[in-house]
């Protein structure tokens, strides 16, 4: 995903982020995954195994957060090929036209331990404005390679239709082949930048 965060606090006006450490998703210990109702009966969960971003963040502001991540679609996996080629396609991403998945973020509110991060998640070709539960955000650590690192959890839902995947299938006894509502959960370990 291409993450742009700005972040402000609930209770203050935006920061510049000028102050604010610049960290890099470390893809090999991170991931981004999905799961989406089938036959109206259980969840199928995904991977994008490719995706970088870079994150300005400083854990004693917050406020002065930024993000910019960005997905390769084609990188998409949930362990059955003709399925992989199927969302590939121009049925749902259409990952020839549309090679991409950004997030560009507008701001964040402090929730308590967590954050919400607001921005422009593009998918297909189109915008729409989501917003991301940022949990899990751990203390820096030092790595055995001499970098510093932290780690966060996000999650978010969305509706794919309202990014123009339109393509379903009717099941006999009723229902759809493939649910409308997207649960996205991302795992992101991340490296300062020296």
């Amino acid at each position: 995903m291409n993450m742009s965060v700005t972040t402000a606090s609930a209770s203050s006006t935006q920061v510049s982020p000028a102050a604010a450490q610049r960290w890099q998703i470390d893809a090999s210990h991170s991931s981004v995954g999905f799961s989406v109702r089938h036959m109206m009966i259980t969840n199928v969960k995904g991977v994008f195994d490719k995706f970088e971003g870079e994150i300005s963040y400083e854990p004693t502001r917050p406020e002065a957060t930024s993000v910019s991540a960005s997905i390769d679609v084609a990188s998409i996996s949930t362990r059955e090929e003709k399925r992989d080629a199927h969302l590939r396609s121009a049925d749902f991403f259409d990952a020839e036209q549309f090679p991409k998945i950004t997030f560009q973020s507008r701001r964040t509110n402090r929730r308590g331990s967590s954050l919400e991060v607001v921005g422009d998640l593009t998918i297909h070709g189109t915008s729409r404005e989501v917003t991301l539960t940022v949990s899990d955000l751990t203390g820096e650590h030092a790595d055995p390679w001499g970098n510093q690192r932290i780690g966060a959890s996000a999650t978010t839902k969305v509706k794919r239709s309202e990014f123009g995947m339109l393509w379903n299938g009717a099941l006999e006894a009723g229902g759809v082949l493939v649910g409308d509502e997207v649960t996205i959960q991302v795992e992101v370990s991340l490296v300062r930048n020296k």
